[in-house]
């Protein structure tokens, strides 16, 4: 019985198997219940105890070569058939890849910026820790301004005696072209700010501004009126009135605050524009010759216009919506509906 388990041995690792048939062929041969593994376990038993230990030894590693050469070439079966079968129907129709969409904000922000560099603006960045000084001092803000308590402003505890905070504004940005830079000077400052605001429907403590910053010899309040007068007619429309109230700013003088006729009620009155038909966009003035000295620019040679708007604010307005907290919440059903939007 040992010289025939051997000759089994050679025979099986000589067999080759091509395919499917091939494969079960062998099966039936040499694994089935009539095979001749079976019947080589009948004849074991038969056997005296002494040559079972040698014998059964044998036995059981010819079963193991046949049942490895059996699994190997089914699965080699399988993985060439799975590979000429394709499991694609190319005379369906394609399933449609649904498009994700630009957050309304990015979509504002990027028409605000096309407008302004249309007529000569650059765009310019800055860090959204800052320093006390490119924030607050630097821009007229007395020591004892309420934007500089705990309560109205995000303070990072750097480790050292010298204030960082998260930016209340893009200003701080224009500070930094002004000290860079020689006039003329052109820019505006996109970016994300914070403050310490209840947050509502409103307002947020996070939100995205755009400043606008103009240096030259000869600027008046009129250039500025007129910039902002093409500003809103190219994002909402010549229908949109207009009008400028008398403000303050300690880093503009004179200042104002420009609002334009609710898109959302039609001047009716609504939520939005607090029932009274007007919406407040944006902050502006002539720059402070404070801060110009400040910067290193001559403010008697110099003179310069600066704003600034939230641009949460004009996509309400944009798209009437009547709720600041939309643009934080990430809910697709909201976000979903400005995939039409270029």
């Amino acid at each position: 019985m040992e010289s025939k388990i051997k000759e089994l041995v050679d025979e099986v690792g000589g067999i080759a198997i091509a395919n499917a048939d091939d494969a079960e062929q062998f099966r039936l041969k040499y694994l089935s219940k009539k095979g001749i593994l079976s019947v080589l376990f009948e004849e074991f038993k038969t056997l005296a105890p002494e040559q079972r230990k040698v014998v059964g030894k044998q036995l059981n590693e010819l079963k193991q070569l046949a049942e490895k050469k059996f699994n190997e070439a089914k699965e080699s079966s399988e993985q060439n058939g799975s590979a000429g079968k394709s499991s694609i129907d190319p005379s369906l129709p394609g399933e449609p890849v649904e498009l994700g969409s630009r957050h309304p904000i990015s979509i504002v922000r990027t028409q605000i910026t096309e407008i302004f560099t249309k007529i000569g603006f650059t765009v310019s960045e800055g860090p959204e820790i800052e320093d006390n000084w490119h924030n607050f001092g630097a821009l007229n803000f007395p020591e004892d301004h309420p934007a500089r308590d705990m309560q109205d402003t995000f303070f990072v505890e750097s480790g050292t005696d010298e204030k960082w905070l998260l930016r209340t504004h893009t200003s701080s940005v224009q500070v930094r072209v002004m000290k860079n830079s020689k006039p003329p000077i052109r820019t505006i400052s996109p970016g994300r700010v914070y403050r310490n605001e209840t947050i509502s429907a409103r307002a947020h403590c996070q939100f995205h501004q755009v400043e606008g910053l103009y240096v030259d010899e000869g600027v008046s309040f009129a250039d500025l009126k007129q910039t902002l007068y093409y500003f809103v007619h190219e994002m909402f429309g010549e229908d949109i009135k207009i009008r400028f109230r008398p403000s303050f700013f300690p880093f503009t003088e004179p200042s104002a605050e420009m609002d334009i006729s609710c898109i959302i009620c039609g001047g009716k009155g609504c939520p939005v524009c607090k029932q009274s038909g007007w919406v407040e966009i944006l902050g502006c003035g002539m720059v402070h010759p404070n801060v110009l000295e400040n910067c290193g620019i001559d403010s008697k040679k110099y003179t310069g216009y600066a704003f600034g708007m939230g641009i949460e604010r004009i996509s309400m307005l944009k798209f009437q919506i009547k709720d600041l907290r939309l643009f934080f919440e990430n809910d697709m059903r909201f976000l979903s509906q400005f995939k039409s939007v270029l």
